[in-house]
């Protein structure tokens, strides 16, 4: 099955137009090679309710599959994005951030600062991701084939077959 999928940039200084957003074009191109649709893309502030509000936008009235977020997962006073996306989610996946960690922490030992979360609003999950170029493209190839497995289940109408692979 195709699914749809947003790409949220949260940069003060990209919504500003002070940055060049590199990660969310670069998301978008991996999502296409993957087969997903990518049916929507915003920047927004480093400011919670502009983040809940595009992430309960995205999964409540456009009904996107997969949304993604990019920025906002460090350790700077404003990045909030996990705190944002913690705050409109109905059910956390834990083992998607950690999975991305795991694989950071084979390229750099930094890769355990990452904060990201994410989890399942309806019938949408929505994965933060860091901010680069690089480390958004390396977190999500990190996680784009379970996390296709993981999107058949939540749309089938009964318990997806887990048992064979």
């Amino acid at each position: 099955m195709r699914y749809t999928a947003a790409v949220i940039t949260v940069s003060d200084k990209g919504y500003r137009g002070e940055r060049e957003d590199t990660s969310g074009p670069n998301l978008c191109r991996i999502l296409t090679e993957k087969g997903f649709d990518v049916t929507y893309t915003a920047m927004v502030p480093d400011e919670p309710e502009s983040i809940k509000g595009e992430l309960c936008k995205c999964a409540d009235d456009l009904g996107i599959a997969l949304v993604l977020t990019t920025g906002g997962t460090g350790f700077s006073p404003r990045d909030i994005t996990p705190e944002a996306t913690l705050e409109v989610v109905e059910r956390l996946t834990p083992g998607i951030p950690e999975a991305m960690r795991a694989e950071s922490m084979k390229i750099t030992p930094k890769g355990c600062l990452s904060r990201s979360a994410a989890g399942i609003r309806g019938r949408s999950l929505i994965i933060n991701l860091p901010g680069s170029k690089k480390a958004s493209a390396e977190n999500l190839l990190a996680v784009i084939d379970p996390v296709a497995h993981g999107l058949d289940m939540l749309y089938s109408e009964g318990s997806a077959d887990c048992g064979n692979g």
